[in-house]
Parts: C-alpha cells; sequence; structure tokens
C-alpha cells in the first residue's frame, strides 16, 4: 500500500508539472505569435509600371447565388506537432485550376522549389523559429487538372485554411472557383476560406476597362464565399505574406492593421 501511494502521488505530482508547463507555454506562444504578425513578413514590392486608376465601389454587385459559407461555423482547429510539443503545425489548403501560378506563389513562400509532389499533390512545408516558437505551416497544393479532384478530400481534411486561386487574367479560372469552393466544403466547413487572383503583374497590363470588369467580379465571387480578396504577384512578391500573416491573424484573433485598397491599377485587398 505505501509502494501504491507513493506512485500515485508521483504520478499526479507529474501530471500537475506537466499541465503548468503547457499553461506556461501557451503563454508564451500567443505572445511570440503577436510579435510574429507585427513584426515579420516579407517585403512587398509593386512593379514599376503599377499605377492608380479608379476606386471600385465599397459595395461590389453580387452574384445571383446565396453566400455560400455558413457563418455560425465553428473556428477551424489548429494542434501541436506529435513529435515536437513546442511546434504548432497547421495544415493550408491550395486550390484552383491549373496553370494559374499556384506552384510558383506556394515556392515564393515557402522558398524551396523541391516539393514532395505526388499523384495531384503538391505538400510543402515552411517552420518559422520566432523567439523560441515554432510554428510549421504544412500547405498542400492540389494541381489542379480533371484527375487531382479526387486528392480534395485528403488535402482539405484538417485544414485551417483554403486558398482558392484563380488567374486574374483568365476569367474562365475566376469562374471555376465557386466549384472548387463547393468541392472543398464538402470535406472541411470550418476552414478560412480565401480568395486569391494571381499574375496581377500580367493583370496591369490589360486595358483599364478589362481590369475594372474582372476587379468587379473577383470582388463578387469572393462576397458570395464570405472569403477576403487578395490581388497577387509570385514574380513581385505582392501580397503573398500578407495573405499567410492575415490567416494567422484570424486563427489567433490578433490584430490585422492592413487597410482594404479597392484601387483599381493596384494590388486589391478586400475583406
Amino acid at each position: 500500500m505505501p509502494q501504491l501511494r507513493r506512485k500515485i502521488e508521483q504520478s499526479t505530482t507529474l501530471r500537475r508539472r506537466i499541465e503548468k508547463r503547457v499553461v506556461v507555454l501557451r503563454r508564451c506562444f500567443l505572445r511570440v505569435l503577436h510579435h510574429f504578425i507585427t513584426c515579420s513578413g516579407g517585403k512587398n514590392t509593386k512593379p514599376a509600371n503599377a499605377a492608380t486608376y479608379h476606386v471600385l465601389p465599397a459595395d461590389a454587385a453580387a452574384l445571383p447565388s446565396p453566400r455560400l459559407l455558413d457563418e455560425a461555423a465553428s473556428p477551424p482547429k489548429f494542434h501541436a506537432h506529435e513529435l515536437d510539443p513546442d511546434l504548432v503545425s497547421l495544415k493550408i489548403t491550395l486550390l484552383g485550376d491549373s496553370q494559374i501560378g499556384k506552384t510558383s506563389f506556394l515556392v515564393k513562400y515557402v522558398g524551396d522549389e523541391n516539393g514532395q509532389q505526388g499523384k495531384g499533390l503538391n505538400p510543402m512545408d515552411k517552420t518559422l523559429d520566432v523567439r523560441g516558437a515554432r510554428i510549421s505551416y504544412s500547405i498542400w497544393e492540389v494541381q489542379g487538372d480533371s484527375k487531382s479532384i479526387e486528392q480534395i478530400p485528403v488535402a482539405c481534411t484538417d485544414s485551417v485554411a483554403i486558398l482558392i486561386m484563380f488567374d486574374l487574367t483568365s476569367r474562365f479560372t475566376l469562374n471555376s472557383v465557386l466549384g472548387w469552393y463547393t468541392e472543398a466544403r464538402k470535406w472541411n466547413q470550418t476552414a478560412i476560406p480565401v480568395l486569391i487572383g494571381t499574375k496581377f503583374d500580367d493583370f496591369i497590363q490589360l486595358p483599364i476597362d478589362m481590369q475594372w470588369t474582372i476587379a468587379s467580379e473577383a470582388r463578387a465571387y469572393a462576397k458570395a464565399l464570405n472569403a477576403p480578396l487578395f490581388f497577387s504577384s509570385a514574380t513581385y512578391n505582392i501580397n503573398v505574406n500578407k495573405i499567410f500573416k492575415f490567416i494567422t491573424a484570424k486563427l489567433f484573433d490578433l490584430p490585422w492593421t492592413v487597410e482594404r485598397n479597392l484601387n483599381v491599377g493596384e494590388p486589391i485587398i478586400d475583406f
């Protein structure tokens, strides 16, 4: 009996020490995340010929279809890495048609072209070390061809954010975003949706009236998805880092100081 009592007391003491350490680590991690959101991120560079032309109205025309997102959905989940309790792992999914710049966008952020490409999937990881706390982004790109759609379940399950991308110079790829969104929501109803227009550096070469039309349609799609909208360029690193900073701020309820930009001819940010 004395031995059994000692074992129980030792077990209780150990459990209390672990719980105390978890609380301390959580507080430390939240402080580091706040520092990361406010201080880190890549430097955006506009193309030399980018110019401001017009400002879109604050209320873009809505699509005929109703909002597809249930605003009452519960927040997405995140978890500590199984082998490293100090590493917080976040899974993010990239969806969109083929040849729209998803891989270039991903490589620009991760900084490594050597992914683990498989059948229809191209997962890449990026780990950030911020004053002792580490954040691991596991980003799963679905390649976008007709055969890749069967990879959506594994790519979307447990994701905290789903980035739906389209080519700003191709309205066909913009029209596809609802289909990608609908398929993703079959497997994940809580992930944060983000709509991203790629190839902004090519987009600003289009006639201004076409830029206006595409920007207005993109805002309407974003409103239908209840998603923020970013125009980006992997070539010039425009809004690439801001998108991931937005996701982290949204997940951990941290301040988001970036303002909306509705100037046609500039990389639009709308939320």
